[in-house]
């Protein structure tokens, strides 16, 4: 899995170890369809449920991050797999997509999103008259 860094605001560019206070992100996996209403976009993100999970619309942008909840099972670690970052995922839009009529659910661990198309971005059949 790729992991992206957000910066502390107050580090500088030119810095490349990042502060204390940078916050870790996992990308996670996506898999996207294209229907004829629209598109769908599944993200697996394991550990997250529905009160850890933020998805926003801004300008042209679809911004996806979910936090996992900690399980504390009362026990040493002793092996680890899956890290415990906090999911991040951010895509471009279509400019064809309706954003009012944006769709998710989340059902255990993948995240599906509904992205239909607008009307006039539909494709429609023209009937000839005589």
């Amino acid at each position: 899995m790729n992991t992206i860094e957000k910066q502390n605001e107050n580090q500088t560019a030119a810095t490349q170890e990042p502060t204390p206070t940078a916050q870790s992100y996992v990308s996670p996996e996506v898999n996207i369809y294209e229907t004829p209403d629209g598109y769908v976009l599944e993200a697996e993100m394991p550990g997250v449920n529905k009160t850890g999970l933020d998805i926003a619309v801004e300008a042209n942008t679809l911004i996806i991050q979910g936090r996992r909840s900690q399980v504390d099972l009362k026990a040493d670690l002793l092996y680890r797999e899956s890290g415990s970052e906090d999911y991040r995922r951010v895509f471009e839009l279509d400019p064809a997509i309706d954003t009012a009529r944006i769709e998710a659910k989340l059902e255990q661990g993948v995240l599906t999103v509904r992205l239909p198309k607008s009307e006039r971005a539909k494709p429609r059949k023209v009937t000839v008259t005589d």
